[in-house]
């Protein structure tokens, strides 16, 4: 019956420009991402209620006529005018895996055998030739990211040599990873799973959700993503702690696909909320330096660390904060207290744990040196 639907549909778009099949690893997010729209546009248009696509589902994108679903239900034209599409992905003989016995001397690489979206990770690099080689991640090109397939330096030392990897929200498709000395390369790719959650609708009331179009949040943005270029040594030695002291996350969980009041754009929930009173204390969860420290209009009571190697921790919505930018810090040092500020409808604590500017889950963090 549900393929019948896809084939009756399929016969509608045929031949139109506007028309796309979903294929295996696609997300609603990732179709935005390829035609420069929004995945609020993809659902209005397809008469969507959720984000879960069939593969053969066949989708109208912008830029055709109004259509009428097999229902008889007019699907409106996107109201607002597409982004510039990103650029395209890499041609697939770049992204394409070296042989499986191919060897790079004095070099041995070890990668997780599977990924979620939203995952960060470790390429593990040992012997004798680890500490020259550089990796990148040419999968990252085309995705919406932080500078994509930058060229990454391993941190570590006597033998043992490790670099950061991040999975973008809203992508399935593989990471694809490179690991070169001099004119030596190997090439690899870890598959990545979705994490199929429900889109929450906050419904945020007026005097909070108006603060996204506060004109003081583009200033904000701007500096917290400056905070992002950083590329500082590893600060760190212990395992990462939690933020606060037998908290439990909420149902408002990383990754969890979200708007924020009605009718706004589909969004990811870049960090993890923990519900808690008012003036708890707010903990680094390790070593590093503060790079951001105070009251912002959409952030609130707002802390930005630095950990190197290309991580950063961000603490949302705190009521008061007692430290300052440039401060060294260490891991379970008081930052703030947990309030209700900036964006937010109540106490916690928003944590977010960004490796070289994009969201990880905090989860994969905690009590570890390093996620898996």
């Amino acid at each position: 019956m549900i393929l019948r639907k896809w084939l009756l549909l399929g016969a509608l778009l045929a031949g139109m420009a506007g028309a796309y099949t979903v294929k295996t690893g696609d997300t609603l997010y990732s179709i935005a991402r390829r035609y420069g729209t929004t995945v609020s546009d993809l659902q209005r248009l397809n008469n969507l209620t959720g984000t879960t696509l069939e593969v053969g589902q066949v989708l109208r994108v912008p830029g055709e006529a109004t259509l009428t679903t097999p229902a008889g239900t007019p699907v409106p034209a996107p109201a607002s005018t597409p982004a510039a599409p990103r650029p395209a992905p890499l041609p697939e003989e770049q992204l394409r895996p070296t042989a499986p016995d191919a060897r790079i001397a004095g070099v041995n690489i070890q990668v997780p055998d599977s990924l979620r979206m939203g995952d960060a990770f470790v390429v593990r690099l040992s012997g004798a030739r680890a500490g020259q080689a550089t990796v990148r991640f040419p999968s990252e090109v085309g995705e919406d990211v932080r500078k994509p397939n930058e060229v990454l330096k391993p941190v570590g030392g006597a033998g043992e040599y490790l670099v950061l990897g991040r999975v973008v929200l809203g992508k399935t498709t593989p990471v694809v990873y490179e690991v070169m000395v001099g004119g030596e390369l190997i090439r690899g790719r870890i598959p990545v799973r979705g994490l199929d959650q429900p889109i929450q609708h906050l419904n945020l009331p007026p005097k909070i959700g108006g603060l996204l179009k506060d004109p003081k949040k583009e200033a904000e943005d701007a500096a917290v993503n400056r905070a992002y270029e950083r590329r500082t040594p590893q600060a760190w030695t212990r395992p990462f702690a939690p933020a606060l002291k037998g908290a439990k996350a909420t149902s408002s969980g990383f990754g969890q696909p979200r708007t924020y009041v009605a009718g706004s754009d589909i969004t990811y929930h870049y960090g993890t909320d923990y519900p808690a009173k008012t003036g708890t204390p707010v903990l680094a969860v390790n070593d590093g330096t503060v790079v951001m420290a105070g009251m912002y209009t959409v952030r609130g009571g707002l802390v930005v660390i630095d950990h190197g190697a290309g991580l950063t921790s961000l603490y949302f919505h705190q009521s008061r904060v007692v430290v300052k930018p440039g401060q060294k810090v260490t891991r379970g040092q008081k930052l703030g207290e947990v309030g209700s500020t900036g964006l937010s409808a109540g106490p916690h604590l928003h944590l977010e744990m960004r490796v070289r500017g994009e969201g990880t889950n905090p989860a994969g963090w905690m009590n570890r040196l390093w996620p898996r």
